[in-house]
Order: C-alpha cells, then structure tokens, then sequence
C-alpha cells in the first residue's frame, strides 16, 4: 500500500497506543500521543493545535471508541470494556475534513466568452449568467444536474468530486453538517475505500488492538488467524515460520491459517450450488465471503438477498473450527480487510477480534519485535493450494469448480455458467444486469477490493508482490483441491457452516 504522512501518523498512533496497552499505562500515558504533533514537527496543517485536534480523535478512533470522547476517558474505556460492536467500523474525522471543494460544477478559464451560451440556456433553473461575456455560476440555485458541462463546447465547465465521494461505488458519503463529509450508513458497505481515497485523512476505521492486548495480557487462550495473503505481507525474504513466530511473541496462544477456512468454506458453497442451482431451488449463488460485496447485495440489490450462499466465509469457518477444537478460546482474524470488523460485528459469538496487517505490524513495532530476525518456527501448510488462493482474482470461483471436478465427475465443470467481478463497480454492474434478466449466470463471486484481497486497505505490500509469494506458498501444501484435505471435509461435518445473521 501506498505509505503516506497519514499513514505514518496512523501508524506512529497505533504503535504508542500498543506499547502503552502492553506496558499497562495506557490511561496514565495516553496523552504522550499528542507530542507526535509539537511545534518543532513539519506542520501539515494550519497550526499545531489543528493538528492535535485532528489527533485526538485519532487517538479515539485506534482505542475503538467515538471520536469526540475525551483521549483519557476513550483509554480507560478501551482497556475496561470490551470491543463496541455497535459501532460503524468507518468513522469521520471532523476536525480533519476540511478542506475539499463543495461546488460539483465549476466553469474555468478555458471559457470562450461564446454567443450561444448553450451552458446557460441548457441550465434548467438558469444558475447560469453572462457577465461580460463569461458565464458564471450561482449556487445558491445550481442542483449539479451537469447539464452546463454536457453543453459546453470547449469543455470549460469541470466536475469536482470529494475523493472520498468519486471513491465510494456506493454513494454513502455526502457533503453534511458545516460542509463536512458524513457517511449513510444505510447504505454504506463499509469496504475501506474512502480511508485510502481522502487525502486530508479525514476517514479511518476503529481498531480493536487494545481490546485484544488486554485479552492476551489477561492469560486468556487467544488464536491468532492469518489470512492466506500474511506470506507477502514483510518481505520477500520473511519466511512464513517467522511471521508465526513473531505472532507468539507478541502473546498469541498459537497460529492457525485460515487458508484451511477457505476450503471448509469451498465444499459447503461447492455443495449449496449443486443443490439449489441446477436443480431450479435458485435462479443464481452468489460468493459469500466478502462481506462488503455480500453488504451490497444485501443493501444495493436486495432482490438478490436470498441468492447469498449460506455459508459462512473462511474467517468464521476457521474460527468455528478453533473454538470446536479449544472450547474457551479467543480467536483473531488478522488480514487486509476492513470489512471484517463488520462480519465480526454481525458474529459476536464466532470471531472475538480482527486486525489488520497494518494494526500486526504496530503491534510488533510496539514490542520491537521484527518478522526477519525471528527465528523460523515449525510450520506446515494445512489446507490445500485452491485455499491459499482465496484472496486472488477468481480464486473463490476456481476452487468451487475444482472442487465439483474432483468430487463430482457426473456434473460438466466447464459448462457452469460463473462470473468473478473485481471491485465494487463491476459488482454492482452485474448484479443490476441479473435482476434485468440481462445476465444469465450460475455463480457469481464478488470481491469489493479491485485485484481482490490481495489489493485490501489493511495491507502492507503492493499486490503483484504478495501474489509472487502466495504462489510460491501454495505450492508446498498438501493437495491442489479442498476436496482432498481430510481436516477440511471433517470440519464442515463437526461445525455449522450456515451464517448466523441469516436466522435473526
């Protein structure tokens, strides 16, 4: 990902909050965070009190609580109580919003002063005049319908978008209260997109590393679960043993992949397809394991709500799985994604915590714990080679056809009709063309991050990287197909696969 100054600050924020949450002084010391910002510091704003305003609610936001708590109450709270999870993940910065344009429309120096003023008598609510022959605009009566810029010749007239409105697919965010961006969280899918979009670093999501470090520092059993991308995530030389071993060091109980989730996850979408598909029970099964696609079908295309496969992603699969096995355990899904602090809101009783990879390395940095110089710890792969692929492009819709290749010789792979969208424009595009009846599908596999999650905002490294090492990774497992991993067809005999929020 691409390391900003707010990527710094943020991170500079979360490695204090994690080094005082470990050292037990968070509520006494929480208020050191402030001298990341002092006045011999490069100003990025317009004076060091804006900046420690802006701060504050950072620091608010990395304890996972509201952004207007005072930091001394928001530390107390976040290592007394646990993870919030009536929250919205994706939170507003007030204080740091400030600076887009609001005017959509706006008419520039490239104006002619032409005769027809086709701009003009094009507006339907004449915001348009000519003064000296330059046509300006008032906005107090422009409705942004963007008939000006169709009719301009010259092309004189611009559309100016916040980076956060032109980067949300879903059109959560408006221009609100004082002119700042908020977020409708009716319809938002909480993908992430906005936090990377906004160039004031004015959007961020909540953290639950402090929640999570005061589990581990209270002797619970708590299971860290690396999403298949980990591998690529702290260099090309970082073996995975030593990412497990820096994981133990910073307290996690022990280490599981989660790429093992993916296959329990494969064979129970594989199976629900067969079922309902062919059989006419369905017209179409959409991938379940994106929860900002699953989100925008359930918001955005709601007559194909019913059409969600049923089973639960690879997260909670894993997750299941582990609290199955070790009954008291505490689980943590650590992967790019944002959206799963959302699908750990709507299973509270299935996955406790999730993090980043961002919010890991922060966590390592607190205690000065680096992946390349740890030693390597015994590791071997549990899940098969369509399992660590998940998180690439078409790496759902692959396994599922693997799967029914290898466990279901009497049905025609090839001829099943599937389709893998990359990002949530192209979602959203093929789910309007199936309600139409203008898309004739089986199985539609649906990733909000374009180059899937591989490209989520969590991660540390550019997404050709860690598909280098994924495929190097994948090539020690076990097996090509989940079909052929005995622990992943016995889990989805001993747990329920079926997502819980179904049944509410």
């Amino acid at each position: 990902m691409e390391v900003t100054v707010i990527t710094n600050i943020r991170r500079k924020v979360l490695t204090m909050v994690s080094k005082m949450a470990y050292d037990g002084n968070l509520p006494d010391h929480v208020y050191d965070v402030l001298q990341i910002v002092n006045e011999n510091t490069p100003r990025t704003r317009c004076c060091v009190h804006k900046e420690r305003a802006v701060l504050k609610e950072r620091i608010c936001v990395a304890l996972g609580v509201n952004e207007d708590m005072n930091i001394i109450d928001a530390a107390n709270k976040a290592t007394t109580e646990p993870v919030d999870r009536t929250q919205h993940v994706i939170a507003v910065l007030p204080e740091a919003c400030s600076a887009c344009p609001v005017n959509k429309y706006m008419i520039t120096d490239v104006c002619r002063r032409c005769l027809t003023h086709r701009c003009m008598n094009g507006c339907p609510k004449k915001a348009i005049s000519v003064y000296q022959g330059r046509a300006h605009i008032d906005y107090d009566m422009c409705i942004e319908c963007g008939n000006c810029k169709r009719a301009c010749p010259y092309g004189a007239v611009v559309e100016i978008a916040r980076p956060c409105e032109n980067a949300c697919k879903v059109h959560a965010l408006h221009t609100g209260k004082n002119k700042k961006a908020e977020i409708d969280k009716n319809i938002c899918v909480e993908c992430g997109a906005c936090r990377g979009a906004c160039p004031f670093g004015a959007i961020e999501e909540r953290s639950h590393i402090v929640q999570l470090i005061q589990a581990i520092k209270s002797g619970k059993e708590v299971v860290a679960l690396l999403a298949p991308s980990f591998v690529g995530q702290f260099g090309l030389k970082v073996q995975p043993g030593q990412i497990v071993k820096a994981c133990q060091e910073l307290g996690f109980a022990s280490v599981k992949e989660v790429a093992l989730g993916a296959d329990m996850t494969t064979i129970s979408e594989a199976e629900e397809l067969l079922e309902k598909v062919p059989t006419g029970k369905q017209k179409i099964l959409t991938s379940s394991c994106c929860p900002a696609f699953v989100a925008t079908v359930k918001r955005h295309a709601p007559e194909l709500a019913d059409c969600i496969s049923d089973a639960v992603s690879p997260m909670v699969a894993r997750s299941k799985l582990e609290k199955y096995a070790h009954p008291g355990a505490l689980t943590c899904f650590i992967g790019p994604c944002i959206a799963k602090k959302v699908e750990a809101r709507e299973h509270p009783d299935e996955i406790d915590f999730v993090l980043t990879f961002e919010e890991l390395k922060c966590m390592m940095d607190s205690r000065g714990i680096d992946p390349a110089e740890c030693e390597v710890a015994p590791f071997n792969p549990a899940s098969s080679a369509d399992g660590c692929s998940f998180p690439q492009a078409a790496g759902v819709s692959t396994a599922v056809k693997d799967y029914i290749r290898d466990n279901h010789p009497e049905v025609e792979v090839d001829s099943l009709k599937t389709l893998y969208c990359n990002g949530l424009d192209e979602c959203l595009g093929a789910l309007k063309d199936v309600e139409a009846g203008k898309l004739d599908l089986q199985y539609l596999e649906g990733m909000a991050c374009q180059k899937g999650c591989l490209n989520g905002p969590g991660a540390l490294t550019e997404p050709g990287l860690t598909r280098v090492l994924l495929k190097r990774f994948a090539g020690t497992t076990q097996a090509d197909s989940a079909g052929k991993i005995e622990k992943a067809m016995d889990g989805v005999k001993h747990v329920d696969m079926e997502r819980v929020y179904l049944r509410k």
